[in-house]
């Protein structure tokens, strides 16, 4: 019955967001492809069985993916082991307790979260989330026999990356200060380019950390006008000859393009300059 009720919701939250459950999964879907899951397809928003509703276990990974990294509030729900709710009616109040179907929470020591499923043709499925040491995975069972053995196989995968993989970090602190770049016709002469965010990469346990390299790529010159938060390059990372990634490099602060009564003013004090200097 409580089941019924949640699949019941998805539909109303459906077609109060978007008018009809069509049209919300076609928005589901649009979603689906910007995240790049492109072995997936929904026909209802709630995920029971229909003749062509899939994903495959990498799309959940990138789906889970996006739910932590974007919007890292859902740990505060899928962590609660029990809760209780109040039901207000007519003939007065009842109380209901709640139990997390994801076992891990009490089971797994690193357990951050995530989801469990099940269906007949889909089986006992989990999206499994762990934390340790800085570094968070996601392991993701589907078809499992029984929904005890979709969170031991869970486990054995999470132990696995835990035990073969370790995290390459690099932040402002590892990294060399970038010099100002020229600018041609701009209120400033200079803009300070700086790095966009941090940067992590997985690597098997073994792999040497010293052997990753950083090239910086950014122009000579830059012409105004320059936004604040603009993309002028980018920092790229190797291992070996594979490029592991890279991150932005945006400026510091915005420059105007420059008027006419800016070069006055920077006559004008240049003059004053060398007057000082005499």
């Amino acid at each position: 019955m409580c089941l019924l009720l949640l699949n019941d919701a998805c539909v109303a939250m459906a077609e109060y967001v978007s008018g009809s459950e069509e049209a919300f999964v076609n928005k589901m879907n649009e979603r689906a492809k910007e995240l790049g899951m492109e072995n997936t397809h929904f026909v209802n928003c709630n995920g029971l069985d229909a003749d062509g509703h899939m994903m495959s276990a990498y799309d959940v990974a990138l789906m889970s993916k996006e739910l932590l990294v974007n919007h890292p509030k859902v740990h505060d729900y899928c962590t609660i082991w029990m809760d209780t709710i109040v039901h207000n009616t007519a003939k007065g109040s009842q109380e209901f307790g709640l139990n997390n179907t994801n076992k891990l929470i009490k089971q797994y020591e690193y357990s951050t979260g995530l989801k469990t499923g099940s269906t007949s043709k889909a089986g006992f499925c989990v999206s499994a989330s762990a934390l340790k040491d800085e570094m968070e995975l996601i392991a993701v069972i589907m078809n499992g026999e029984t929904s005890k053995s979709r969170f031991l196989d869970a486990t054995k995968l999470l132990n696995y990356g835990y035990a073969n993989y370790q995290i390459y970090k690099d932040t402002d602190r590892e990294r060399e200060k970038l010099s100002p770049i020229p600018v041609k016709a701009g209120v400033e002469t200079t803009v300070q380019p700086i790095y966009e965010g941090a940067f992590s990469f997985l690597l098997m346990d073994g792999e040497s950390l010293t052997s990753i390299e950083k090239k910086v790529e950014l122009p000579e010159e830059l012409e105004a006008p320059i936004e604040e938060k603009q993309i002028l390059g980018t920092l790229n990372y190797y291992h070996g000859n594979k490029k592991l990634g890279e991150i932005n490099i945006v400026s510091e602060s915005a420059v105007e393009a420059a008027k006419y009564s800016d070069y006055v003013k920077r006559v004008w004090l240049a003059w004053m300059m060398q007057l000082v200097v005499r």
